[in-house]
């Protein structure tokens, strides 16, 4: 995935109300821009890093910037959590996914379960389903030798839920798989931060015991584009 407009560089000063974060430009400017993350962004917030802003194409948009990456010690981090489907999407049509090949088509957010929307609905003519449900990862507390990121960040009763319903479509007769997108260019391994959000780990354990598949892929990020570039194994 390519930014369609070169990315602004700046310094963070702060993230706040969940959706905002101040950053002073190199011009010497601040600016709000928009922070596309309902997470705690625990580890991927440090006052002080360098952060690129994408500029807002709209110029009725009251935030003009959009924050994309951080940089954490010598780590590309991506926080925009509107990406990850659009991520994985492509790598699964590039063949980099390889868990997920041999489909006829691909449709985003289509509706199942229990008022919910999966993110990618993969099919085949013969009508066999897999379910792809895609999680954004950021969070890496421990930034020595091989220590692995992490998720949730934060507790999540909604992707508790999300595992329970990808149960449900292995139960009917239908593949699951939950994918665990590492926006970070510095993890070679993925776990269950299990003492932020022990309900969260006790789903994970259970719907893996009813078959969802758990794939975990690292990404290369940089200014110009941010690609799913390798399989990394879930500690679980």
């Amino acid at each position: 995935m390519e930014f369609p407009d070169p990315l602004i560089p700046g310094t963070l000063i702060k993230r706040y109300k969940r959706f905002l974060a101040d950053v002073t430009l190199e011009s010497g400017e601040t600016v709000t821009a928009h922070c596309a993350n309902s997470g705690s962004m625990l580890s991927v917030c440090e006052p002080g890093s360098p952060v690129w802003l994408s500029p807002a194409r709209n110029p009725d948009r009251k935030l003009k910037f959009t924050w994309e990456l951080i940089q954490i010690g010598d780590a590309m981090v991506g926080i925009n959590t509107s990406h990850p489907n659009a991520l994985v999407s492509e790598a699964i049509e590039n063949g980099t996914i390889r868990e997920l090949q041999g489909f006829d088509s691909l449709k985003r957010e289509v509706k199942y379960g229990k008022n919910s929307r999966i993110d990618i609905l993969l099919e085949n003519e013969d009508g066999s389903r897999c379910y792809v449900e895609v999680k954004n990862v950021t969070m890496r507390r421990d930034l020595t030798g091989g220590a692995p990121a992490e998720f949730p960040d934060g507790v999540t009763a909604r992707g508790a839920k999300h595992l329970q319903e990808l149960s449900d479509m292995v139960a009917d007769g239908h593949r699951a798989v939950m994918v665990y997108l590492v926006q970070r260019d510095d993890a070679n391994a993925f776990t269950l931060a299990r003492d932020i959000d022990p309900d969260y780990g006790t789903a994970y354990d259970q719907a893996l015991s009813a078959g969802v598949e758990m794939v975990a892929y690292g990404c290369q990020l940089s200014p110009q584009e941010i690609s799913v570039s390798r399989r990394i194994e879930p500690l679980g």
